[in-house]
């Protein structure tokens, strides 16, 4: 990769508990050392039952996202499914993901995706890797720049038992983690709570500095 080339940064956060899936992201978007949005969305509701995180390149992920909505419904209309099956649309964005990084490109098309939904199997957590490799995630997962810090937080606080109240705050956590040491990752943090009855948005956490002379 080239010096020049523009580096962006984020901080996406999945962990899977008693209840449901947790998904946190922050809501800041970089282009080098310039924050471009303040109230980036990094998390899409695909269907009732998928939500995804995304990190990497935003016209790559936003693209990609299309394609997985469009695809999958298409799938369902063919198929006269009411629900839309989990491990199928994390293989499916696998998929583009795989093709997308190896079309020639001035611009690297990276893009890294936290999948998480619940189907007749029940609750799963997939990590989407940049590369297309996929990974059932059994406990908790982060991507980013600012992944190495949340994971400081999940690896000593995790609990696989706990309710969903729990994983919320602990996500709530380590996405503080990483606001706190990664440059990159910041202004607010937004959370989906992923459970059998649905998937429902929090109110974002906005954060503003304020600089005094």
């Amino acid at each position: 990769m080239s010096e020049n080339t523009v580096k962006t940064g984020t901080t996406t956060v999945g962990l899977i508990c008693k209840e449901g899936i947790v998904l946190a992201a922050d809501t800041r978007a970089t282009a080098g050392y310039m924050v471009v949005d303040k109230k980036a969305q990094k998390i899409y509701q695909i269907f009732d039952n998928i939500a995804v995180t995304i990190a990497g390149t935003v016209s790559d992920v936003q693209l990609l996202i299309k394609l997985l909505k469009a695809e999958l419904n298409l799938k369902r209309y063919r198929t006269n499914r009411v629900m839309v099956n989990v491990r199928e649309s994390a293989n499916l964005l696998a998929d583009m993901v795989y093709n997308n990084i190896r079309k020639y490109s001035l611009i690297p098309g990276i893009s890294h995706f936290i999948i998480g939904g619940f189907d007749q199997q029940g609750l799963e957590l997939y990590d989407l890797y940049p590369d297309g490799s996929l990974t059932k995630v059994e406990d908790y997962v982060s991507s980013g720049s600012g992944s190495v810090f949340a994971y400081g937080v999940l690896e000593s606080q995790y609990k696989k038992d706990m309710l969903i109240s729990e994983a919320h705050k602990l996500a709530v956590k380590a996405m503080n983690a990483a606001l706190q040491r990664d440059i990159a990752t910041g202004n607010g943090i937004d959370v989906v709570l992923i459970t059998s009855k649905g998937i429902e948005r929090q109110a974002p956490r906005r954060l503003e500095l304020s600089i005094e002379a």
